[in-house]
């Protein structure tokens, strides 16, 4: 649990029309430290899960997986596949995947569930 003093700080903090923290964010980050946000979010995240439990996430996972589809289509997420591979290729070089996949092991296919 938080504390009556960070309690108040988290509910008076204002969040900027750019998405940016305002003064009070900055005065919570210098009093209780750059990685506050981080550790309440992380409270915040454990008490979900011990709360409804780590279905829950994969519910909610595929729910928005499920829109995402609905919305892109499918071949959306092949076109980002590529693209990333491809950067990667670019980034690290086409050895990289040979590193990895000696690292990972041998996977197998699962057939997709409808």
């Amino acid at each position: 649990m938080l504390s009556g003093g960070e309690e108040e700080l988290i509910s008076t903090a204002k969040v900027e029309e750019g998405g940016g923290v305002s003064k009070r964010g900055n005065t919570v980050r210098d009093k209780y430290g750059d990685d506050y946000f981080r550790r309440i979010g992380k409270k915040g995240g454990n008490a979900l899960k011990d709360k409804r439990g780590s279905e829950y996430y994969r519910s909610i996972a595929q729910k928005g997986g499920r829109a995402n589809v609905v919305k892109y289509g499918p071949g959306h997420f092949s076109e980002m596949g590529k693209k990333g591979g491809n950067t990667t290729r670019e980034r690290r070089g086409s050895d990289f995947y040979k590193q990895i996949g000696k690292m990972g092991g041998s996977v197998k296919k699962q057939k997709a569930v409808d």
